[in-house]
């Protein structure tokens, strides 16, 4: 018997191809796939994503100098730990938001994405200015509310290089992520100079127009390639069901779990077990970044010739075995040293592949969407991370006996190396396989 077609039926074939032919609205992404891949639009995509992540980013790496002043001026009766819930929440809730943004730059241009993105942050900042009288303002303001922002322009600075490019797509996604740590290494000393000659009130509105007007210009650039349609579904987790998905975002909270501990305490170490100054403390942070920016550019150089999950893997063993090896068992100057310029490199590497290894396993088209579901592992890492590396710190050690605390950052970045080894299992059982 045939099956009869009802008026509804062909209604809705009809609208559906129609929906297909139909020109994009002017809030929707427009396809640029005449575009070639590798070309020098591409270059223009990972230029302007470069200085989103250097100013957004690197406001995120800069709030140590704020703490600083909140602590010893603005708010002295304050304790450190509530006053660094500002910075926390900022890495953590821009990783948390993450979904929301892929879904985001699915279903609007990514142009637009990105501006809001940009008058987000500048605003928040701004607002921040003037709240010198609570810290619970400063984290709504400077802590979530920027956060916010950081995300809309975060989720697609990492994700659109990898539609543009298929042979130096790893190149092109390092040289991105390598902006927050160009933001790093002078976004901080810049922040000083301009909390010492004008006070935090000043130095966060000069930030926040600079943000919004860096990343408006940048925004004209952040085209998608693909045209992406939108899908009934908000949040697609079916790919949870994917073993290697399981596996990669398992990998990330781990890794993630014991990635800030050198950047917070090894400053401190340097000072109160070595001995050295303030200023040469401080100068292992600005090692550690720009180790950390010639490692996220070198490892999209060479992750082409032995695989993205291999470099992944190896990245995360060797900025492990730098913590375990260079770092618990010694309290000398070189240790410190070797430790922060492996650990800069290595680490650098584990940020920057990450995106990469989505896009080689799950393709561009829904880019946006898993990045975003994979940073939620960043968000839990970095929750579950910071809090108890302090914890142990302060219980443990007392507030001077680090060997716990480096142990634990260790061990959570050797268990990340490990889920990442059933990553490439799960890839390929081939053991000399480029993947």
């Amino acid at each position: 018997m045939a099956k009869s077609v009802t008026n509804t039926e062909i209604s809705s074939n009809s609208e559906d191809k129609f929906a297909e032919h139909r020109k994009p609205r002017w809030w929707e992404n427009k396809s640029m796939e005449e575009k070639p891949i590798d070309g020098a639009y591409g270059w223009a995509v990972v230029v302007s994503g470069c200085f989103m992540l250097m100013f957004s980013m690197g406001c995120v790496n800069s709030y140590g100098a704020y703490q600083t002043y909140y602590h010893l001026n603005q708010f002295p009766n304050e304790s450190v730990s509530t006053l660094s819930w500002v910075g926390t929440l900022q890495f953590g809730v821009m990783n948390i938001f993450g979904i929301p943004a892929g879904i985001f730059c699915e279903r609007f241009d990514t142009r637009l994405v990105t501006f809001a993105g940009g008058l987000i942050m500048g605003v928040a900042l701004i607002i921040a200015s003037f709240c010198d009288d609570a810290v619970w303002k400063l984290i709504l303001t400077q802590g979530i509310v920027f956060s916010i922002g950081a995300a809309l322009v975060f989720i697609p600075a990492t994700s659109l290089p990898a539609q543009w490019f298929t042979k130096y797509r790893a190149l092109a996604i390092g040289i991105v992520v390598a902006g927050s740590g160009i933001g790093g290494l002078w976004l901080t000393p810049a922040t000083n100079s301009m909390i010492d000659s004008l006070g935090t009130g000043w130095a966060l509105r000069i930030t926040g127009i600079i943000v919004f007007v860096v990343n408006s210009v940048s925004s004209l650039f952040m085209r998608n390639r693909l045209s992406v349609k939108a899908r009934d579904k908000i949040v697609d987790f079916s790919v949870f069901r994917d073993i290697r998905f399981d596996f990669i975002f398992i990998g990330a909270v781990c890794a993630t779990s014991g990635y800030f501990t050198p950047l917070f305490d090894l400053p401190t170490f340097a000072s109160q077990v070595i001995g050295k100054s303030d200023s040469f403390s401080n100068n292992l942070l600005t090692i550690i970044n720009a180790a950390s920016t010639v490692g996220r550019v070198a490892t999209g150089q060479i992750s082409p010739f032995i695989g993205t999950i291999n470099t992944l893997a190896i990245c995360t063993l060797v900025a492990s075995l730098s913590i375990l090896i260079f770092w618990l068992p010694f309290q000398a100057t070189g240790t410190v040293i070797a430790c922060s310029i492996i650990y800069g490199i290595f680490c650098g590497g584990f940020i920057s592949l990450l995106p990469v290894v989505m896009a080689n396993l799950w393709g561009v088209q829904r880019i946006s969407t898993i990045i975003g579901l994979l940073y939620v592992a960043n968000f839990v890492g970095t929750m579950v991370g910071a809090p108890s590396s302090g914890a142990i710190l302060d219980n443990i050690g007392h507030g001077k006996n680090f060997k716990n605390t480096i142990a634990f950052s260790g061990v959570f970045m050797f268990c990340g190396f490990l889920f990442f080894v059933c990553l490439r299992v799960a890839a390929s059982r081939k053991l000399f396989e480029k993947i």
